[in-house]
């Protein structure tokens, strides 16, 4: 019996719409606003230090949540209470999947597809957002599996290692630019792009295809 094709998906940003940065602001605003820091330069702070945090040898992704956050605020000058991070925490496993992802990945299945996650997540936070996608997915890979974040190749090595496809029979489909559509250009797959802010894509990293939700991914795979 063939193998059926899959499709291989990143989870936050991409399926579930996991803002760090939107969940943070209303925990710090206040503090933010009494010491005169810019809103938009600290969350870019923050933003960057969770990429340089996910791509240090592997701790799990809540403590680096945690440490960027303390870190953050220590550069600064916000006073950080660990109350922060269990309110931030708290209302990460709340976010919920957009809109259009359960048809979608519902339309992939009904069409022979099997359906995937590589999240750059824990094994404990992860289950909170496929229940909010609420459709089963045949493989949840985690960077605690794979003791190691995407962009890191080990991440998209492992997750290669546990599906029992060819890479000709992967499509990985992925919002994050930076996390799957880089460092995704070295393997024989096909690639999709979820271009759901709007960015600027790069001809040296093509081939790929470009939609702005999961809405035409449907169609753009032929099912």
């Amino acid at each position: 019996m063939s193998t059926p094709p899959i499709v291989t998906f990143d989870c936050y940003r991409t399926l579930v719409d996991f803002d760090l940065n939107r969940a943070t602001l209303p925990i710090v605003r206040d503090r933010l606003d009494e010491v005169g820091v810019n809103h938009e330069e600290f969350l870019d702070n923050l933003r960057v230090m969770r990429f340089q945090g996910v791509v240090q040898p592997y701790r799990r992704y809540a403590d680096i949540v945690r440490d960027t956050l303390e870190n953050c605020m220590l550069l600064h000058g916000i006073p950080y209470r660990d109350e922060d991070f269990e309110q931030l925490i708290d209302e990460a496993r709340k976010f919920p999947a957009f809109p259009e992802v359960p048809d979608a990945l519902r339309r992939l299945k009904a069409g022979g597809y099997q359906i995937a996650i590589l999240t750059n997540s824990d094994d404990d936070l992860i289950p909170h957002h496929v229940a909010a996608i609420g459709v089963d997915f045949d493989h949840v890979v985690t960077a605690e599996q794979a003791g190691a974040y995407k962009p890191r190749p080990r991440a998209f090595e492992h997750l290669f290692s546990v599906l029992p496809q060819s890479r000709d029979q992967i499509t990985h489909v992925a919002q994050g630019w930076e996390y799957d559509i880089m460092p995704t250009k070295r393997y024989d797959i096909r690639r999709v792009w979820i271009n759901r802010y709007g960015r600027k894509g790069s001809d040296y990293y093509q081939p790929y295809d470009e939609i702005p939700d999961l809405s035409g991914l449907p169609d753009l795979l032929g099912v």
